[in-house]
């Protein structure tokens, strides 16, 4: 898979995904315990937290890759700054405070490793895969 694919495949499921967000059927109540972030929040799926901020955030990164998909380079440096982006926001998963953004969106519980796994495959993608040559 070259780079521009990955870039579109990610930037549709990142924009599916804050779709998502707002299409109250498939956002359950936070339950006791989390912390608060900034207006409403709820798990999508029951099982990720999210609030609008978080959808707005999935929604950008969305359209990014959708415009990076247009050229080889802007589909690298997508892929590095997502593997950047995504590592940093797994690491603040783990530290109170930043778990939430400082009460802006909610980073913790399933997130972290879903963060995580979205840095190895976009890391992949920005320092390790080497698409195939075009004659």
């Amino acid at each position: 898979m070259s780079k521009e694919v990955f870039a579109r495949i990610f930037g549709i499921g990142f924009l599916a995904i804050a779709i998502a967000g707002f299409v109250p059927p498939l956002v359950e109540p936070l339950h006791p315990g989390h912390p608060e972030v900034m207006g409403e929040g709820g798990q999508l799926l029951g099982l990720f937290p999210i609030n609008l901020v978080h959808n707005i955030v999935h929604g950008l990164f969305g359209l990014w890759g959708l415009l990076a998909s247009r050229s080889a380079t802007a589909s690298l440096y997508y892929a590095r700054g997502m593997g950047i982006a995504y590592f940093a926001l797994a690491l603040a998963g783990f530290v109170p405070g930043l778990n939430s953004l400082y009460g802006l969106a909610p980073l913790y519980g399933n997130d972290i490793w879903l963060h995580a796994l979205l840095a190895l495959i976009a890391s992949w993608f920005g320092w390790v895969h080497r698409s195939p040559r075009h004659a």
